[in-house]
């Protein structure tokens, strides 16, 4: 269910269409700062061996591939590319989706109010729980951001951001075998990092006496 938070053996992660053309028009966020966000959406996946699909529309004809930022966290994916702006309505993507077993999809994407809103209000229809990072999110405005997000909501998707994601995912920082890579994600790609890394070096060997 909706409320359930999400853990790394109950979802599955949809990067959509993160293309130089479509960072090209998208003005409602600062695009670096969009680019850092699915990042931390990727690399986090990764880290928690959540299942990722990745999608791409006409990457060789018009938009571009999708950017290396995201592909070379997992090189082994080949993006499924479309015609369709609606990715529900590509086999490809469907069967995908429908390929990680799994029934709550984190759907990040450019631009919001079509490569998002679209599949999203459908999968639901469908009985798929969806989550959208809006901050890994981006459209040509503001308020065609807003809105895609508000539409999202009544149908019934939980909004989150990129970060809350991977703190989801690891919710105890006694676990061992992820700390370290949740400590790089936060360090490369987030402000909370540049103390992380301030800490260590005035800290140093005495980190483990003042904890």
């Amino acid at each position: 269910m909706a409320f359930e938070l999400l853990t790394p053996e109950n979802c599955a992660l949809a990067l959509i269409d993160h293309q130089p053309q479509m960072f090209f028009g998208t003005h409602s966020h600062e695009r670096t700062t969009v680019l850092h966000n699915v990042q931390i959406l990727a690399k986090a996946a990764r880290l928690f061996k959540v299942p990722t699909v990745l999608t791409t529309i006409a990457a060789d004809s018009f938009s571009g591939h999708l950017l290396p930022e995201v592909q070379q966290v997992f090189p082994q994916i080949k993006p499924v590319d479309r015609t369709s702006m609606n990715s529900w309505e590509d086999a490809g993507f469907r069967a995908a989706i429908k390929a990680t077993g799994r029934k709550k999809i984190v759907i990040a994407g450019l631009w919001t109010e079509v490569c998002v809103a679209f599949p999203t209000v459908q999968m639901l229809a469908e009985g798929f729980e969806i989550y959208v990072p809006t901050d890994a999110c981006g459209d040509i405005t503001e308020e065609a951001h807003e809105r895609a997000i508000q539409r999202v909501i009544q149908a019934g998707a939980v909004p989150m951001t990129s970060l809350q994601f991977m703190c989801e995912l690891q919710r105890d920082w006694a676990r061992g075998e992820t700390y370290e890579g949740c400590m790089d994600i936060f360090k490369a790609h987030s402000a909370y990092g540049i103390g992380v890394r301030y800490a260590k070096q005035i800290l140093g060997e005495h980190a483990s006496e003042a904890a």
